[in-house]
């Protein structure tokens, strides 16, 4: 037996609620790797998921979230794992169609996860997580367009959010002039220790002149906002620049002019770490090991155990947590 927050549904109101409870290994969905999850994280769609409707992102109850996990592996039918194999997990819509990481036991394909490379420990793997892991694929999708240190700012929208916060560091670490927006003056001081430069506030991005193309201002942008913002900063980048942008907190509808695109070059890159192929998906988890300074991470980190869930989930929405919830199941 193991223990587990596992969501199930109300047949009559049709909302669900969540609650630790032991499971079976007869009772994990199918798949050729047993995993002993150590830590998960809280995302955004976490939050989602441990709404009463489950946002509309869980299809079956019930139902055990949670989009991320780092653990060992217990038991495999796939030659390429073994028991004792360090392991990660992001993506392939883990916690959402397929249960997740919120149990300290989880059973999945062996092509959804990447071996944990070494000099990076699991706590420190979900301390990236799902968004940190986005935010190197959105720093590697920038120098595969030729973004490189010195040649000016490069802005991160949504700095202080799970996605932000890793990318800030990420790119302070290499070398690059961070310029990171946020709507909470209150983070200013997170966000220097993290390595950025300038801050900017969320008004001074929405309330610039109103045209198709404004003042060049950034050598590159990580987007974790998307919506109107995502719209401006296309019009402040420099010539040839590259925006990856990675997140639709600010809506799905881009209101935007093809003249960015036509008269300065600027590239928009589109990041989905759902399904990233096997290759990328472990270039990037090296690079995280190699490249992001790992100290720096306990001071995005809020701790939590599965009885914090329900309320972590509220919070998240409401946009109370700043920086990274890792979640150890076992305690």
């Amino acid at each position: 037996m193991f223990k587990a927050f596992l969501l199930e549904k109300d047949d009559d109101s049709g909302l669900a609620a969540g609650q630790i409870t032991d499971l079976s290994e007869d009772q994990l969905p199918e798949g050729e790797v047993t995993v002993a999850v150590a830590f998960s994280t809280v995302n955004y769609k976490d939050g989602l998921c441990l709404s009463a409707k489950g946002g509309g992102l869980v299809r079956t109850y019930p139902h055990v979230p949670g989009i991320d996990f780092a653990g060992t592996v217990e038991a495999s039918s796939d030659d390429r794992y073994k028991p004792g194999d360090r392991v990660v997990l992001t993506g392939w819509r883990v916690g959402e169609v397929h249960w997740g990481g919120y149990a300290q036991k989880a059973r999945v394909k062996a092509d959804w996860l990447v071996p944990l490379p070494d000099g990076i420990t699991a706590r420190q793997a979900m301390a990236v997580g799902t968004a940190g892991f986005t935010a190197m694929l959105a720093v590697m999708a920038l120098e595969d367009h030729g973004l490189a240190p010195g040649q000016g700012p490069v802005l991160v929208t949504g700095a202080a959010g799970g996605v932000g916060s890793v990318a800030c560091a990420i790119l302070a670490t290499l070398g690059y002039e961070v310029a990171g927006v946020t709507g909470r003056p209150e983070t200013e001081g997170y966000l220097r220790d993290l390595g950025v430069s300038q801050i900017v506030a969320r008004e001074e991005i929405n309330e610039t002149v109103k045209a198709p193309l404004e003042r060049e201002s950034w050598a590159g942008c990580v987007d974790a906002v998307g919506g109107d913002m995502l719209a401006r900063v296309l019009g402040q980048m420099r010539y040839g620049a590259s925006v990856a942008a990675v997140g639709l907190a600010g809506g799905a509808k881009l209101p935007a002019s093809v003249i960015p695109f036509l008269l300065r070059g600027v590239n928009l890159l589109g990041i989905d770490s759902v399904m990233q192929p096997y290759d990328n998906r472990l270039r990037a988890w090296e690079r995280v090991a190699r490249d992001l300074p790992l100290d720096k991470l306990e001071a995005m980190v809020q701790p939590a155990s599965l009885g914090d869930l329900p309320q972590l989930g509220e919070d998240i929405l409401a946009g109370r947590i700043k920086g990274r919830v890792v979640v150890d199941v076992n305690t």
